[in-house]
């Protein structure tokens, strides 16, 4: 601020006064041209998750046919009759059962493969090449590859490790084949988010740790898997949603049917026949339905547990 030697009193001009009122927004302009940007994923999204949910849980209270006649409303029928169907729950504890072995053998080898990846010196993009490639393949070039291997007469493993085992004629055996198949094909994404992870952690708290004398062990227990709790949590989230999903593996191994004693057959192969086989669109969407349900039930509960682990980490 200056005076003038009439008096006159001249008060500098704020820096940026003239643009800044040129340039103000209207509330809620940005949100506007924003919107534009998100509208093309929204309308997708719209057309193909809520449109269709929405729609499945429609024909859930009809008796609607794939031809799509004989659509009336029969209320709760098709839930009542789902919760008392022993087919329904033999598939869910078939999916659940694959859950539980896969779920740690997949984060415990993801681990390990990641650590290997990770400390080896020479010929390391070799490494992890080999380990990530089997997940580029599609599920069903995966599955047709171990149904050739499983194969009692001509299959590899038999032959290699001289075995007499009937891993997809025996319901004893019949799981635990998806499952192998499972790990060797998925696997590399979880070694992918161990080795991001592993590659994160600064380099000095191992240099400290060593100065401090402690050995490999010490520094993988109190260093590494620490410094890993957040990807692991993430790990188990994603492979626990995948694997109660699971589908295209287990039928395909067991060339579209529900394998021995029907041992493989899971929940989503369930659903899909009794729309597709059996022509029940109504009673599949409403079997869908309790699958979605569970489905949030699950991913909510792990919500629910990380959160009050934080809480209790404060």
């Amino acid at each position: 601020m200056t005076t003038t030697s009439a008096g006159t009193v001249i008060r500098p001009a704020r820096a940026g006064g003239a643009t800044a009122g040129a340039t103000a927004r209207r509330p809620g302009q940005g949100f506007q041209h924003g919107g534009w940007f998100v509208a093309p994923f929204l309308a997708l999204f719209a057309l193909f998750v809520i449109w269709p949910l929405l729609r499945g849980l429609h024909l859930s209270f009809t008796d609607a046919n794939i031809s799509g006649d004989g659509a009336d409303l029969i209320g709760l029928d098709n839930y009542r009759e789902a919760l008392h169907d022993p087919l329904m729950w033999d598939s869910l504890g078939h999916s659940a059962y694959f859950t539980l072995l896969v779920v740690p053998c997949i984060t415990v080898l993801a681990f390990l493969l990641a650590m290997l990846a990770h400390h080896i010196e020479r010929g390391k993009w070799l490494w992890r090449l080999c380990f990530f490639l089997p997940f580029l393949l599609p599920s069903t070039v995966a599955a047709n590859l171990w149904q050739w291997l499983f194969n009692p007469g001509t299959g590899m493993v038999n032959h290699v490790f001289g075995l007499e085992t009937p891993w997809l004629t025996d319901k004893s055996y019949a799981m635990l084949a998806v499952v192998i198949t499972t790990l060797w094909w998925t696997v590399g994404f979880s070694f992918l988010l161990y080795l991001a992870a592993l590659q994160g952690i600064p380099a000095h708290l191992y240099e400290a740790a060593r100065l401090d004398g402690a050995n490999a062990w010490h520094r993988m227990v109190h260093i590494t898997l620490p410094m890993l709790r957040h990807i692991t949590g993430l790990v188990l989230a994603l492979q626990i949603l995948a694997s109660l999903q699971v589908f295209d593996q287990a039928v395909v191994i067991q060339d579209f049917g529900p394998g021995p004693e029907e041992s493989t057959r899971t929940f989503v192969q369930y659903t899909l026949e009794q729309g597709f086989t059996s022509y029940r669109v109504g009673y599949a969407s409403a079997v869908s339905i309790i699958f979605f349900l569970i489905i949030a039930a699950v991913a909510l509960a792990r919500m629910w547990l990380l959160r009050n682990r934080e809480e209790g980490g404060r």
